[in-house]
């Protein structure tokens, strides 16, 4: 509301307040009817961190993603308690299924854990939690995903690095427009946000390139990822040891870095 000062300054100031300055950056906003202005704008920031063509041509052709913004606003099982949340979840059969993975692919872990440190049953866990082993990567457009997030005004700044991520990854040809994800914008097997994906990525198979629809791929990223924010090999993962608060780093809800460590530890065995 105008204070009583500037509401003496009468009609012209009133005027000069509404109509829009040339130059200020286009705001964010909570339906579509801004996406395609602001995305303009955004295309400036863009290509100021960097982002080349194709990542421009890409932005040009994002949708804004209702789909997006309705799991952003409906994500009730993260309230749930600890016991109903594992329920949900499936964590049993992760567990299950987990250990005939371990079992199954035991040099690949092993050797997975000699490089980064992280245990099997830990990287299996969140395998298993994010797409059921690879079954269910998503069906949402990564880039308009993303994308939607950032002009989004609840977390704006929080998803504007994992845009800029994702429009340089289509630049690398690591994803282009087709690539498909989850709901947030996240990709591949372990469900990675674009701007980590770009960060933490790591060519598991020596073919040039990162791919997180690859399963070597994407657990190597993810061992690489934990490593990077501060995993101590040897050191324990459970409630009060060492790498429990490296857990945060990977999801930031409480009941989802409960659940990773008992089920870690019950796949580990």
């Amino acid at each position: 509301m105008l204070s009583s000062r500037l509401a003496a300054f009468g009609l012209a100031a009133s005027l000069a307040i509404a109509t829009p300055i040339a130059g200020l950056a286009a705001s964010c906003g909570n339906t579509s009817a801004g996406f395609e202005a602001w995305k303009a704008d955004f295309a400036r920031t863009a290509k100021r961190a960097g982002v080349r063509q194709a990542g421009l041509n890409a932005l040009a052709q994002t949708h804004y993603a209702t789909g997006t913004i309705a799991a952003d606003r409906n994500q009730k099982s993260f309230r749930y308690s600890l016991e109903k949340f594992m329920q949900v979840r499936g964590a049993t059969t992760i567990v299950a299924q987990g250990r005939k993975h371990k079992a199954r692919n035991a040099e690949f872990f092993a050797a997975l854990e000699r490089k980064y440190g992280v245990p099997a049953g830990l990287l299996i866990a969140i395998h298993g939690m994010e797409t059921a082993f690879g079954n269910y990567m998503g069906d949402s457009q990564v880039v308009s995903s993303i994308v939607t997030l950032t002009y989004d005004c609840r977390r704006s700044k929080f998803f504007e690095p994992h845009a800029i991520g994702a429009l340089k990854l289509v630049d690398q040809g690591a994803i282009s427009m087709a690539t498909k994800g989850a709901k947030h914008g996240e990709l591949g097997h372990t469900q990675f946000l674009p701007g980590n994906a770009l960060e933490y990525g790591q060519d598991w198979n020596g073919d040039g390139r990162v791919d997180f629809y690859n399963m070597g791929d994407a657990l190597a990223s993810t061992a690489n990822f934990l490593r990077q924010k501060g995993w101590r090999p040897g050191k324990g993962y459970q409630q009060g040891e060492p790498n429990y608060k490296v857990l945060k780093q990977w999801n930031a809800a409480t009941v989802y870095q409960q659940s990773l460590a008992i089920m870690g530890r019950q796949i580990d065995g």
